[in-house]
């Protein structure tokens, strides 16, 4: 979701006009956790209001935290807003007993296309009934969705897509801090759902606020400086264009249901800190409710057929679609083995945390 040209901003923008289940997320510019020229590290104090839609007073950037170290902002925000879409969208389908919808990425080509198994008394239940239990079932897909969709990104990034016909992102790939930023806006979009006194975007506000206080960020300048200092192990380069990002975080909550956050290897405004885990979007209330759900994503970039060959090792059972439960295990694992070829170690597995943990 990292572009550099006045174009890319514009088909963006288009992309995000509303529709019949109302308007999706926009887009917005991330940047790299590097200490690169063109990086941006943003104030903590200064965050702005949220804009689901559009706010002067927002601003993104990098923010470094203690606990949760690089977050970008621009990841979060994007991640949050499709939480709470995609929570809308699921919402909506529910209550009119569809089995089916689809939804893509405005900086993509692949389709996500959900289907819903409902309870055998779905239609005998009065609207109201339906509408307590389409609720929670839709606040737990709507992360979940989310977090899928921001994962699948990283992983055409990382078998090199080109957004909108730009050199290839791959640089921004599973870098160290976007997986956790995606995941934790989806927690923060929950947590802003669930307020029912403040609009999305005031509750956002100050969700936001309130984790990054949690999390403990540090001034922009120190946390520009202590990223220096892992310059040459972490990444190379001069200027945002010319980057090669050599840790990643693979950690997409696969091993233990939670995803951890890389942390810088010595930061004095840190001491003692520890990481804090967070846990993937689940979908266990589904089945509490007698409910089932399939989610299969259909590539349309260039890159589709070396992702399918992953997925599919046998070429004769090959199929159009991967279904991120069963496939997301298998890719991951061929993105982990090919940063060792490319770099000589398993990045994700370089989690630099705090000494005392």
């Amino acid at each position: 979701m990292r572009s550099s040209t006045v174009v890319t901003l514009f088909l963006l923008a288009l992309t995000s006009i509303g529709c019949q289940d109302g308007p999706r997320p926009r887009s917005r510019l991330g940047t790299y956790p590097t200490s690169t020229l063109g990086a941006n590290f943003s104030n903590p104090q200064r965050l702005g209001r949220h804009g689901y839609r559009f706010s002067l007073s927002e601003k993104n950037g990098i923010v470094y935290t203690c606990r949760g170290g690089h977050i970008d902002l621009a990841h979060l925000r994007i991640a949050a807003d499709w939480t709470k879409y995609l929570t809308d969208k699921s919402y909506r389908h529910l209550m009119d007993s569809d089995t089916r919808f689809s939804y893509k990425l405005a900086v993509d080509r692949s389709r996500h296309y959900v289907t819903l198994s409902y309870p055998s008394d779905w239609a005998q239940r009065s609207q109201a009934q339906r509408a307590v239990v389409a609720k929670e079932v839709a606040a737990a897909l709507g992360p979940h969705l989310a977090y899928s969709l921001t994962t699948w990104h990283e992983i055409l990034t990382w078998f090199g897509f080109k957004c909108v016909g730009l050199p290839t992102a791959f640089s921004s790939a599973f870098s160290w801090e976007d997986s956790f930023s995606n995941l934790l806006g989806t927690h923060l979009a929950v947590r802003a759902l669930q307020d029912t006194e403040r609009s999305f975007n005031e509750a956002m506000t100050i969700a936001l606020k309130e984790e990054m206080d949690k999390l403990g960020t540090i001034p922009s300048g120190a946390a520009k400086h202590a990223t220096n200092q892992v310059k040459g192990d972490w990444f190379t380069g001069s200027s945002l264009f010319f980057v090669d990002v050599i840790e990643r975080n693979f950690d997409i909550g696969l091993e233990d249901g939670t995803v951890t956050p890389t942390l810088l290897p010595s930061v004095s405004e840190c001491q003692g800190a520890v990481a804090a885990s967070y846990p993937a979007p689940t979908l266990d209330v589904l089945a509490q409710h007698g409910f089932s759900v399939k989610l299969e994503i259909e590539a349309h970039e260039w890159e589709k057929n070396a992702i399918l060959a992953v997925a599919y090792p046998h070429a004769r059972q090959r199929e159009k679609r991967v279904e991120p439960a069963v496939h997301f295990p298998l890719i991951m694992d061929h993105v982990r083995q090919d940063a060792v070829r490319r770099y000589g170690r398993d990045s994700g597995s370089q989690q630099r945390l705090s000494p005392d943990r």
